[in-house]
Order: structure tokens, then sequence, then C-alpha cells
């Protein structure tokens, strides 16, 4: 009878731990669910793995999950507009400040840069390395157009920054893309695709291409293309992260998208940024824009200061 009673004790005490939590466990029976993130990235951001090397850092920081369309410039802006996503990060400064004035974008801030390098093959047929971009492009053109089989140029082809950046160059050096450069003989081929795509594509055929110096030296191993020139004012590739603009798309999660416009600025992702591959690659993909602000002719407000 008495151990019957202890017994019958015993478990009352038991279940009364159970429904008042003091078991011991910490377990939250109902966890909080994650947070989700859209970011529109161009492609060079995508395919070095900054963001992959990133993103779960964030993820495991603000109890996030990360989904990431990669696209050329011009693709990206297009998701930021239609409001498909809540962040956007590119590196087109006319076209950022045609998305900020037109009401799409709010809050930009600046988070890398690094520099455009012309490739080409080794044997460097229009013989353009060490010239300033513009009278490297000038050589590619004339070579070209002057039916100089080995010579190739590929180009994005594809609205992107590195596109836009392309055709600068050739504004620069004194032509008008559309009617001197584009359709102007085999010489220039149009790609119409990322970055790292274009490399390859470039490999194949021996041909020169513009590339930012990180999707360079991501994909060098497996090219045979050489950096032929990479000197010239011309050649700054600088890179922001923007909130897409909750009052033209309320739907937008205003919330996490500050708080990765925020992580990106903040010292601890600057220092992985300045750091990120140099174990691999000898140098870093992408540099850090925290201090460097005025060499890159941005304010130190577009680079440091966090979003209230």
């Amino acid at each position: 009878m008495y151990r019957r009673t202890i017994f019958a004790v015993a478990a009352v005490m038991v279940a009364l731990l159970l429904i008042c939590g003091c078991t011991g466990t910490t377990t939250d029976p109902t966890p909080v669910e994650k947070q989700q993130l859209r970011i529109a990235t161009t492609t060079s951001l995508y395919d070095t793995k900054l963001l992959d090397h990133l993103t779960p850092i964030f993820e495991e920081k603000y109890n996030a999950e990360v989904l990431i369309v990669s696209a050329g410039t011009g693709k990206a802006i297009e998701y930021g507009q239609r409001g498909d996503v809540d962040v956007l990060m590119v590196h087109d400064r006319a076209r950022e400040d045609a998305f900020l004035a037109d009401g799409y974008g709010i809050n930009r801030r600046v988070f890398a840069y690094n520099y455009f390098v012309l490739v080409g093959p080794e044997s460097d047929p229009a013989g353009v390395a060490g010239m300033q971009p513009e009278a490297a492009f000038t050589a590619i053109r004339e070579t070209g157009v002057a039916g100089g089989s080995d010579v190739v140029f590929v180009s994005r082809g594809d609205a992107s920054g590195t596109h836009s950046k392309e055709k600068a160059i050739w504004k620069a050096a004194g032509f008008n893309y559309s009617t001197d450069v584009q359709g102007s003989g085999d010489w220039y081929q149009e790609a119409g695709t990322g970055m790292g795509a274009t490399l390859e594509m470039a490999n194949e055929k021996e041909a020169y291409t513009l590339s930012d110096i990180g999707t360079y030296l991501a994909y060098k191993g497996d090219l045979d293309l050489v950096t032929l020139v990479d000197e010239g004012d011309i050649l700054l590739n600088v890179y922001c992260a923007m909130q897409i603009n909750p009052a033209k798309y309320p739907d937008i999660n205003t919330t996490v998208a500050k708080d990765w416009v925020n992580f990106m600025i903040s010292d601890d992702v600057q220092k992985e940024i300045d750091s990120f591959g140099v174990d691999q690659y000898g140098q870093p993909l992408f540099y850090a824009a925290q201090d460097d602000w005025e060499k890159i002719g941005v304010t130190e407000a577009e680079v440091k200061d966090p979003i209230a």
C-alpha cells in the first residue's frame, strides 16, 4: 500500500512538472519562423562565391533564409522594379541613380569595389598589352574591322553592369557603340550571358573580353586567358546594396532588407570582404569600401551610415 501511494504521488509530481514546463528542458515547442530575404544580385557577386561566404553568417545572426537570384544588372533592376525582391545589389551608378530617382529604391549603401580588366589570349593578336583601356579597345576594333581573323572580342551583351562599362569605354575611345561597334563585323560577338559563361566563351574562341577582376580570378584556373590591361581610371567598379522602396511595394520585408544592407557595411563584414579570396588567389576579389570612400568617389555616409 505504501509503495503504491509513493508511486501515485510521484506520478502526480511528474505530471505537474510537465504542465508547468519545469522539467529542465529549454526546447521551445514553437520555434520562431525564419525571416525570408529575397536578393537580386549582379552575377559577379554570385559567381565569385562572395555571397555564398556571407549568407550563412547573416542567416545565423538574423534567423533568416536568404534567397538569391543572380543576373546581369539590367535584369536585376527589373526584378527590383517589379517588387519581386527585397534588396538589390548591382554595380552601375547611372542606373542606380535612376532607380532611386524613380522611387524604386531607398537607402543605397556602397560596400565594395574592385576593377575591370581586359583579358585575352597570351598571343595578344591586336597588341594591346599595357595600353590604356581606350587605346586597347581602339586597337582591337581597328584590327578586327580590317579583317584580322585572329581578333575577336566577346561582349557580355546582356545590359549588365559590365556591359555598361564596356559601352562607356567605347564611348571614351570615340566610338558610337550602336553604329561603330555592334554589327561591324565577325570580330565583335555578344554572349548574352553572365560573366563566368562569357569568360568561358572567350576562352574557347581565344578572344578578348572585359571582366571584373573578381570573376576572372575565380575562373582563372580553368582559363588560358591572361590579363592584358588592368590600369585606367575608367576601370573602377563599385558595388552597392539598397532596399526596395516599401512605399511603392508594401509587401517588401523592410526589416530584414535593412538588416542586410547594414550587415554589408558593418565592420565585421567589411573585414570579411577585404580578406575574401586572399588565401586562394593571393589577393582579395573585392576591396572593402569602408575606408576608401574618397578614392572611389562616394560620400562617407554612403559607406558608413547604418540605416536607422
